[in-house]
């Protein structure tokens, strides 16, 4: 098995790509402790805005996370709506009066009145077209496609792709014993020296390979 003899871009950098300042690795552009990035993931962005610019409603009062794994590549345009975006809607109107003060905060609902859908959870290796929105608490599993300009309202499969809006199941990446050994064997976990000497095992999609490598970490 022949050896690429590199170990990659420096995972601490913001800018990976030299004299690029758009693609940027999330995890080192971040400042919010309610964000959680894995090493590696990056945002492309379109006009070098940062990706925080695109995670919105996000407060520390409601205590949601952002959590995205290891290696996934998120998009230009790509947004997340985080659980602050949420009305209350169990009374006659949506309007949120009590953000605009002047005595409507007296109606300001408790956070418990407020639907929340937990955190937000991107697992690793997976792959958000542009311009994609993402709801509240979606959980994307590990090794998933979202095609461009999707609307994400319900949980995505593991090596699933999903597209339209709202976003439906296109199909399995594939089989099913493909997907349970790829889950198995989590190789954006192998050492990264492991991962960089052999990246033409994981492009090809060489399972028997990759389980030796994982054996051998």
């Amino acid at each position: 098995m022949e050896s690429n003899k590199a170990h990659g871009p420096n995972p601490t950098d913001k800018y990976p790509i030299k004299g690029n300042n758009v693609v940027q690795f999330i995890k080192n552009t971040t400042t919010r402790p309610n964000i959680i990035v894995g090493d590696y993931s990056y945002y492309d962005a379109r006009n070098g805005e940062s990706f925080e610019d695109q995670v919105l409603y996000h407060y520390d009062f409601f205590g949601d996370r952002l959590v995205i794994g290891k290696f996934c590549a998120i998009a230009p345009g790509v947004t997340f709506i985080m659980n602050g975006a949420n009305h209350r809607m169990d009374g006659i109107s949506t309007y949120p009066f009590n953000i605009f003060g002047e005595g409507w905060e007296k109606h300001t609902p408790m956070l418990n009145q407020l639907p929340f859908k937990g955190d937000t959870i991107i697992g690793n290796d997976v792959w958000v077209g542009m311009d994609t929105v993402i709801m509240p608490g979606i959980n994307i599993g590990d090794g998933a496609i979202v095609a461009a300009k999707s609307v994400i309202t319900k949980d995505v499969e593991p090596y699933t792709i999903v597209g339209g809006n709202p976003a439906q199941k296109i199909k399995e990446r594939f089989p099913e014993q493909i997907i349970n050994k790829l889950l198995e064997i989590q190789w954006w976990d192998l050492n990264i020296e492991i991962i960089s000497d052999h990246i033409d095992v994981i492009v090809n999609g060489e399972i028997e390979k990759l389980e030796k490598l994982k054996n051998h970490n």
